[in-house]
């Protein structure tokens, strides 16, 4: 081998090991569930989704983080609990190791969320616009800046806190940011009842976010 050959080859082995390396220094931080609750948007409320997130991540291999679900919830009178205000500071990264949003700031100004980065606990890719089942609503309860609705904004955007299977509706997100006339990841269209059959028709299957708080 030539010395030429030699330095490319040991160039091509110090470039794979550090793209590796840098995947391995950022644990996940962020993934999109890989199977709904199974009861439509009944998810056991904010305690139960927050559990939900937390026996993925560790069943894909994450533990000692603290899981919360991207939610809001509504309240009579005033603002309920934003989801924005759950999920920490960041940054946050997939189950691949690549960057979703290094702050709160960019997650609702920039993210890096597509489907091809918004991908499960086990860094699979999700359903989207296109794919049989289309899969790409995720439930948030949640307005564009990640703040939960104000009081004189009529209507149920979360059904009824994360504890309705039947009447109500969710505010949802587009992980594939396509499809609803935008291309909101967060909020993108209420969805037409909180039923699991009432989630499949709007093109969901009851999915959501899960971001480490910690």
């Amino acid at each position: 081998m030539t010395i030429a050959k030699k330095i490319a080859s040991t160039a091509i082995v110090v470039l794979l090991s550090g793209t590796l390396a840098g995947a391995g220094d950022h644990p996940m931080g962020f993934f999109v569930t890989s199977v709904g609750m199974g009861d439509g948007a009944n998810l056991g409320g904010l305690e139960g989704a927050d559990a939900y997130c937390t026996s993925l991540a560790e069943a894909a291999g994450t533990t000692g983080r603290t899981w919360r679900a991207y939610l809001s919830t509504q309240e009579d009178g005033r603002r309920g609990i934003s989801a924005r205000d759950r999920i920490g500071l960041g940054p946050w990264y997939n189950a691949n190791g690549e960057l979703i949003a290094s702050d709160i700031d960019m997650l609702h100004l920039n993210p890096n969320i597509v489907i091809r980065t918004a991908v499960d606990e086990n860094g699979n890719r999700v359903n989207g616009r296109g794919d049989r089942p289309n899969e790409h609503d995720m439930l948030t309860g949640s307005m564009a800046d990640g703040t939960a609705y104000f009081p004189w904004q009529e209507g149920d955007h979360t059904c009824s806190n994360w504890t309705s299977n039947d009447e109500g509706s969710a505010q949802v997100g587009h992980h594939d940011r396509h499809g609803g006339g935008n291309t909101s990841w967060n909020a993108a269209h209420p969805s037409r009842g909180c039923s699991q059959a009432g989630l499949v028709s709007t093109g969901g299957s009851g999915l959501f976010y899960c971001f480490a708080a910690d």
